[in-house]
C-alpha cells in the first residue's frame, strides 16, 4: 500500500505529527510520501498513492491556505480513495471545545468543497516562551479562555499519541471502499 502524507505546519507541532504518522506506517509496512503543502513548486501525483493522510494545524479559525487550495486542486483525486484529515487544535484537548474544533473542519470543507473519509480532531501543543506579549495574552484569553492550563506553566503539548496510532492503524486496515 502507498499512503500519501499531505501536511502544512506553521509552529512546528503538525510536522512533528505528520513526521510521527509517517514513521508509525512505514513501520506496519506502509509506503510513505510526505508532501509539505507550502512547497508550491514540488510536484505530486495524487494518483499514485492509494490512500491519504492530509494534517494541518487551526490559527484563528482557519487551516493554512496553502493547505486549502491543495485539498481544493486535488478534490477530484482526493476523493476517489480513503483520506484521513487531521485536524490539529488546541481546541480539540478540552471536552470543551470539541464542538468549535469540529466547526474549524466544517467551514474547511464549506470552502474547499472537500470532505475527507475519516477526520481526526488532534490536540495541537502550546510553544510557550516563543510568542510576543500580544500573542501570548490572545492565547491566555481567547483560544484557552476558560481551559485549565495557563500558558505561564511553559510548552505543553496535547497531543494524544496513542489515539493518533490507534486511528491511523484502523485507518490503515479499513477496506477501500
Amino acid at each position: 500500500m502507498t499512503v500519501l502524507m499531505a501536511y502544512a505546519s506553521l509552529e512546528g507541532q503538525t510536522g512533528k505529527i505528520a513526521g510521527f504518522v509517517a514513521d508509525h506506517l512505514r513501520q506496519a509496512g506502509v509506503a510513505v510520501e510526505v508532501f509539505d503543502t507550502a512547497d508550491k513548486t514540488a510536484p505530486l501525483d495524487v494518483d499514485g498513492f492509494e490512500r491519504a493522510v492530509l494534517a494541518a494545524p487551526v490559527h484563528e479559525r482557519r487551516h493554512p491556505l496553502t493547505f486549502e487550495v491543495f485539498l481544493g486542486a486535488h478534490r477530484t483525486e482526493l476523493e476517489a480513495r480513503p483520506t484521513l484529515m487531521l485536524s490539529v487544535s488546541l481546541n480539540a484537548a478540552f471536552a470543551e471545545g470539541r464542538a468549535e474544533a469540529q466547526e474549524y473542519v466544517t467551514e474547511m470543507e464549506m470552502r474547499t468543497r472537500f470532505a475527507a473519509t475519516r477526520t481526526l480532531l488532534v490536540p495541537g501543543a502550546v510553544q510557550a516562551g516563543s510568542y510576543e506579549y500580544f500573542e501570548t495574552q490572545i492565547l491566555r484569553h481567547v483560544v484557552l479562555r476558560d481551559f485549565d492550563y495557563d500558558v505561564s506553566d511553559g510548552p505543553k503539548e496535547f497531543t494524544d499519541w496513542a489515539a493518533l496510532r490507534q486511528e491511523l492503524d484502523a485507518f490503515a486496515t479499513a477496506p477501500s471502499s
